[in-house]
């Protein structure tokens, strides 16, 4: 097992208590309220926390934007975060520890058959503000546009938008609930959910959540967390 030096551990919980961002908006990562969090994330940190030996305190938020904020404002000593460019200049993000994947929603009688075919002119896609889709999306789309709102599956069913964006497994959810609307097939892209802390840590400390990483998901802690919060444990990302 990989051992946090005294450095390390000063480094990255400076106050005596390790303060993790945990995103509840995202259900395969996290779930609950912030005062009973439950899932992978929040197994990784308390994790993360004993092997420095050091309380954890979970703060919670309803959105990966709010959980970025607070990272980036030095609210928080660890993050749970999709690895995205927009993201990087203030994040030093490990390997993906989950990957999960992108995927479009429709209404049933919509001529979008694929992902591809949404890309075009007057397509409209209801997006989740801050979202790792939301920030893809906005920086790949050539001819579509992005309706950004608390709750992009919401922003399309007010709107009466062409399409809304989101992680498979909700969106899943969404469809099978609701016979009107279909997913497209496959997916618009692969979401690589990663432990991050800011760019001020000195490398070490970066290297060292980067290999206990690699080691929780090496020796199935990852796969069982995933079990316990009932999702599939084939969503544990490959070899750093």
């Amino acid at each position: 097992m990989k051992t946090a030096t005294a450095a390390v551990v000063q480094d990255l919980a400076p106050s005596g208590v390790l303060r993790a961002s945990i995103n509840l908006g995202n259900p395969v990562l996290a779930r609950g309220t912030p005062d009973g969090p439950t899932g992978v994330t929040v197994d990784l940190a308390r994790e993360i926390g004993a092997r420095l030996g050091v309380p954890v305190e979970l703060l919670c938020f309803d959105a990966a934007r709010k959980s970025y904020r607070a990272m980036a404002e030095g609210h928080a000593d660890l993050c749970f975060l999709a690895v995205d460019p927009a993201r990087e200049a203030e994040v030093a993000f490990t390997a993906p520890y989950v990957l999960i994947e992108g995927v479009f929603a429709v209404p049933g009688d919509s001529e979008l058959t694929t992902a591809a075919d949404v890309d075009r002119p007057g397509v409209r896609i209801g997006v989740k503000e801050g979202s790792a889709y939301d920030l893809f999306l906005s920086r790949t789309l050539r001819h579509a546009s992005v309706v950004r709102g608390k709750d992009g599956i919401d922003e399309f069913r007010a709107q009466g938008l062409e399409a809304a964006a989101g992680i498979r497994q909700p969106m899943t959810e969404f469809v099978a609930a609701h016979p009107g609307f279909r997913l497209v097939d496959g997916r618009f892209m692969e979401i690589g959910q990663a432990v991050g802390t800011t760019r001020n840590r000195r490398p070490e400390t970066v290297g060292y959540l980067r290999d206990v990483v690699e080691e929780l998901k090496a020796g199935g802690f990852v796969a069982e967390a995933l079990r316990r919060a009932d999702q599939p444990d084939d969503l544990v990302a490959p070899p750093g």
